[in-house]
């Protein structure tokens, strides 16, 4: 599945995945299942990849490791590279070929209406989550009403800390 770029629909990029985590034979065969997916995408050809070694964290979380993959991809139009960025998330993402993309108004259509589709469905499983998070809250609450006030004010500090250390963490 080779595509035409002289005739001006084929879009050149290349991308860096990142991964985190152990063992690091676990990182190598993740980028590999990642990168076979990719080339398996409608509309899209893996032409290179290159996986890096695995390296261990330092000063953070020993026994951790992190690697990277370098994928150059070709695909028929700019819709599939955007769509390749939301679904696999690339730490780094760069055009090579062409040098400028022309875009017709159904062109940005199906990149906005794609992009805005995947923030509804990640709006979505946020609002799950936040409705999750309350029910516990909740529920374990009612579990302490039964045990001494004790108990209680302390798993209410530990929430509120935990909700504190979330807020000072994302500035």
């Amino acid at each position: 599945m080779a595509f035409n770029n002289e005739d001006g629909k084929g879009v050149r990029a290349e991308m860096i995945i990142e991964v985190l985590g152990r063992p690091p034979q676990h990182l190598i065969d993740t980028l590999n299942k990642i990168i076979e997916e990719i080339d398996k995408e409608n509309g899209v050809k893996v032409l290179r990849k290159k996986v890096n070694e695995p390296q261990e964290l330092k000063d953070k979380q020993q026994g951790f490791y992190t690697t990277f993959a370098e994928i150059e991809v070709e695909a028929k139009e700019i819709l599939y590279i955007a769509m390749l960025m939301f679904k696999y998330m690339p730490a780094h993402i760069e055009i090579t070929y062409p040098e400028a993309i022309a875009l017709t108004n159904n062109g940005w259509n199906e990149i906005l209406n794609e992009l805005t589709r995947r923030l509804h469905g990640y709006d979505e499983v946020a609002r799950v989550l936040q409705i999750e998070k309350n029910i516990l809250e909740k529920k374990l609450r009612d579990l302490l009403i039964k045990e001494p006030d004790e108990a209680e004010e302390k798993i209410t500090a530990t929430l509120k800390k935990n909700s504190t250390n979330k807020k000072n963490n994302k500035k």
